[in-house]
């Protein structure tokens, strides 16, 4: 079956102004270009500009991104980078915590500052992202914040163990700031991807026979396109989830 924006309808998105780390390419750019579609007034950091990316968006739905450069690991940056899309868009009513590096390693050879800094890139943000748009989120009298996990920490996947102690602490923390923002009327909750079959991945991770032992643990049998990763985000920002908060939405083809 293929994929359609016509099928996705969660029209109380329409206007949102909604902020996604990483959104100019791989599930980022899927995500962002879910929520144009659905008429909200994205803003994003990407490492480039991702200019190619905005024009597209702004020819196929007349409603371009605000694309940021910034790297997430400087955190004064990144709230700058908050406060450019707040003054531009309005307050923020949805903040998405997408931007990841899954750099591969072993546990002998991974330095003190290589350490440091992939929990700076995978795990730090999300905390300073959320204290940035808390505010925003109190004056519009609710909000959404998706954090993106991984099916790593449930399957306990060897191969990059910073990367995956970083996704179980984005656990941790979305649990913690459910109970701390709930009284606010802020949801938060995480979305946990499976092996998403993006660009990054295809060019320097997938092989055939990792992808087949990848696909034999899965129930459905079919590799997982960035674009499944979509409706479930835009529910989670919607008002289909309302009641729902501290929770994990796992969309990995029922990996065991």
């Amino acid at each position: 079956m293929s994929f359609s924006f016509n099928d996705l309808a969660f029209g109380d998105l329409k206007g949102q102004s909604v902020f996604i780390t990483g959104g100019g390419s791989g599930i980022g750019a899927a995500l962002t270009e879910g929520f144009l579609a659905q008429g909200a007034r994205v803003a994003f950091v990407d490492l480039d500009g991702a200019e190619a990316f905005c024009d597209a968006m702004e020819a196929k739905y007349a409603n371009r991104p605000l694309a940021i450069v910034c790297d997430i690991r400087d955190v004064t940056a990144l709230q700058a980078a908050i406060d450019q899309a707040r003054h531009a868009h309005g307050p923020i009513g949805v903040l998405v915590n997408n931007a990841a590096r899954d750099t591969r390693h072993r546990l002998d050879e991974w330095s003190a500052e290589e350490w440091d800094d992939s929990l700076a890139t995978n795990l730090r943000p999300q905390f300073f992202t959320a204290q940035a748009v808390a505010a925003d989120m109190r004056e519009l009298g609710g909000g959404a914040i998706i954090n993106l996990s991984s099916n790593s920490v449930h399957l306990g996947l060897a191969g990059y163990p910073a990367y995956v102690t970083a996704k179980a602490g984005i656990l941790g923390l979305t649990r913690a700031l459910a109970r701390e923002l709930g009284p606010d009327a802020i949801r938060v909750n995480c979305l946990i991807p499976g092996w998403v079959m993006t660009q990054r991945q295809k060019e320097l991770w997938v092989n055939e026979a990792d992808l087949q032992e990848c696909l034999a643990q899965q129930c459905l049998k079919e590799p997982i396109p960035v674009e499944d990763m979509i409706a479930p985000c835009l529910f989670l920002a919607s008002r289909a989830s309302r009641m729902m908060t501290g929770q994990e939405l796992i969309i990995d083809g029922g990996r065991a």
